[in-house]
């Protein structure tokens, strides 16, 4: 049995219950999704009980997000932990398919959104329009992109921004630099 202490701050549990809060999940509906009791998944939510790798495989699958976001990382010092995530600590999220690269700037995911720094590599894309119930703004640092919102299709430059809310949507790089994007998304779906 694992209980938080403040020199080595565990935010695991609170991912967890914050992700599947966004999915509409009870504690019941979860626990019955992983074949685990209610008592054991109110254990891990509150950092009490700390689940097994097997564990972690079939809370992402569950939760559709990657097993990489839910292993932990370097530990921030306590008088930063939930306030400042440097960069050499973000933590990876998302499948990194077609060339994403995508990595978790808020320091957990219990706020009522979430922000994220996505790295679109040069000649990338995703094939298939992509519609989630979110509200969401990205604003583009450095490169090009292209995002098709509710299919019509915008080249967007640094300082530029745009916003989706609940539209399908899709995006693609087809220029030979990389274009970084920062996200704020909400609910959270990481």
């Amino acid at each position: 049995m694992q209980h938080s202490r403040p020199d080595s701050p565990h935010t695991l549990g609170a991912d967890l219950r914050a992700l599947r809060k966004s999915r509409g999940l009870t504690l019941s509906d979860m626990a019955e999704g992983l074949g685990r009791s209610v008592g054991w998944l109110s254990q891990v939510e509150r950092d009490i009980s700390e689940p097994s790798i097997t564990d972690l495989r079939a809370f992402a699958a569950l939760l559709d997000v990657s097993v990489s976001m839910l292993f932990r990382h370097e530990a921030a010092p306590a008088h930063e932990a939930g306030f400042v995530v440097r960069a050499q600590t973000r933590r990876p999220i998302g499948s990194q398919v077609a060339g994403l690269v995508e990595e978790l700037l808020s320091p957990d995911l219990t706020d009522d959104f979430e922000m994220v720094h996505s790295t679109f590599q040069p000649h990338s894309r995703i094939k298939d329009p992509v519609s989630r119930p979110t509200q969401e703004v990205g604003y583009i640092v450095s490169g090009r992109l292209e995002i098709e919102i509710k299919g019509t299709t915008h080249e967007v430059h640094p300082g530029d921004s745009f916003r989706i809310r609940g539209e399908a949507f899709r995006w693609a790089n087809p220029f030979d630099d990389p274009a970084v994007a920062i996200w704020v998304i909400a609910p959270p779906v990481y």
